[in-house]
C-alpha cells in the first residue's frame, strides 16, 4: 500500500509558479482605481446633495400646501383666516398647524409661518433652516400664488413666481 502526501490547500501548484513574478496588483494600478473611484464621487456626491435638498424643498412645499388647506378649515369655522397663529395672533408661528416641516421627521428643515392674515386673505412662508440654509424662502398665499426665493437675495423677483427651478 503506498501513502500519497497532499500539498497544503493554500500553496500554489509548482508547475503555476514561473520564477520572478508575483501575484498581487502593482502600485500603479492601485492608484489608477483610486483616482477613478475619487472621479466618480467628486460627480456623484454632489449630485446626491442637490438630489437630497430639492426633496427637502418638496415636503415643505407639500407641507405648505396642507398648510393652506388648514387655514381653510379655519375660514369655514371663525369666517376669517385672523386668529390663526399661536395665541390667537395674526401672523407668527400656526396654533392650527405643525411649526416645522418635515412634519413626522425628528431633524426639521423649514419653519412654516403665518406671514399675514386679515378677514379674506392669508400668505404662509416656509423658511429653510438647518441643512437648508441658503435655499431661499417660499410662499403661498390664499389665492394660489406661489413664490420662491430661489436666488436667496430676501426678495422675490419677476421670475420668482413659481416654485419651479430655473
Amino acid at each position: 500500500m503506498t501513502i500519497t502526501t497532499h500539498r497544503p490547500l493554500l500553496e500554489p501548484h509548482p508547475r503555476c509558479i514561473r520564477q520572478g513574478e508575483s501575484a498581487g496588483f502593482t502600485l500603479i494600478e492601485i492608484l489608477i482605481v483610486v483616482a477613478i473611484l475619487s472621479i466618480l464621487a467628486a460627480i456623484a456626491v454632489p449630485a446626491y446633495q442637490d438630489s437630497v435638498r430639492k426633496s427637502r424643498r418638496s415636503d415643505a412645499q407639500g407641507a405648505l400646501t396642507s398648510f393652506a388647506n388648514a387655514m381653510e378649515r379655519h375660514y369655514t369655522t371663525n369666517n376669517t383666516y385672523r386668529g390663526a397663529a399661536a395665541g390667537g395672533a395674526d401672523t407668527g408661528a400656526p396654533d392650527i398647524f405643525p411649526t416645522q416641516t418635515p412634519i413626522d421627521g425628528s431633524t426639521k428643515f423649514y419653519n412654516l409661518t403665518i406671514q399675514a392674515a386679515t378677514n379674506t386673505t392669508f400668505t404662509l412662508r416656509a423658511t429653510p433652516i438647518g441643512g437648508q440654509v441658503g435655499d431661499g424662502i417660499m410662499e403661498l398665499t390664499n389665492t394660489g400664488v406661489r413664490r420662491w426665493d430661489e436666488d436667496n437675495d430676501g426678495a422675490f423677483g419677476a421670475t420668482e413666481n413659481d416654485w419651479v427651478s430655473g
